[in-house]
């Protein structure tokens, strides 16, 4: 299986390195947890992911499909709205087309995400409206829209009571499954155990990584976050 995405000797941080030679490869279908502790670098490193940062050393590599980034999804940790400009859900998942898209692909890919984050009946709705969940929600449909390969995310269950992360995380998985490849930042170490299939563990400026059941039976994973607490379900 050929990787998405492929990093290379990377060492990435602001003017000074946080994290250094990480080696990854996400294949297609595979859903990633990146975890650590605060200031570990995790940020740091999804940004050089995407491009928003230079890398201090080594590369990262796109599969042929990824070269100009259209089918790269990204999801902030963070969505600010500006209420002076108001705006539907629909608009707002429109936006994370390419501006030359025809209305009825537009239209199409809205209807589309909408749907298999089942906020369909919020399209109408102004964003400035939404719960943190929906709001949370319209943000992953935005990314969807553009039909990716690859769906990258930075803490997208911050700040969610645990029903609502744990529906949205199995939604995640659900199209996992389907072939999506992810990579999400995450300190929630009970979804990790349920829906990761890799893990990459930020510590000491280094990158631990492998298949998920070997990692969390890593005495350095257990020792960063202990014991993970049951999940109820969805």
């Amino acid at each position: 299986m050929s990787a998405l995405l492929r990093t290379e000797r990377l060492t990435v941080g602001h003017r000074t390195p946080s994290v250094r030679d990480v080696e990854l490869a996400i294949g297609p279908g595979e859903n990633w947890f990146v975890l650590g502790r605060n200031g570990a670098g995790k940020t740091t490193l999804l940004r050089t992911l995407i491009g928003r940062l230079r890398p201090l050393a080594g590369a990262v590599h796109f599969a042929a499909e990824l070269a100009d980034r259209r089918r790269l999804g990204y999801v902030p940790q963070e969505q600010r709205f500006d209420r002076t400009l108001p705006c539907t859900v629909s608009e707002f998942v429109g936006l994370g087309l390419p501006d030359r898209a025809r209305r009825s692909d537009v239209a199409t890919a809205v209807e589309r995400a909408l749907a298999v984050l089942g906020i369909a009946e919020l399209g109408a709705r102004a964003v400035d409206r939404l719960s943190v969940g929906q709001r949370r929600r319209a943000v992953v449909a935005r990314a969807l829209a553009r039909d990716p390969v690859l769906l990258l995310l930075d803490e997208p269950f911050a700040n969610l009571d645990q029903p609502t992360a744990v529906k949205l995380s199995a939604d995640l998985d659900a199209l996992r499954r389907d072939g999506l490849a992810i990579l999400q930042v995450s300190h929630e170490l009970q979804l990790c155990e349920r829906h990761a299939s890799h893990l990459a563990l930020v510590t000491d400026g280094r990158v631990i990584q492998g298949p998920a059941e070997a990692l969390l039976a890593d005495e350095r994973l257990r020792s960063t976050f202990g014991e993970a607490e049951p999940l109820r379900a969805p």
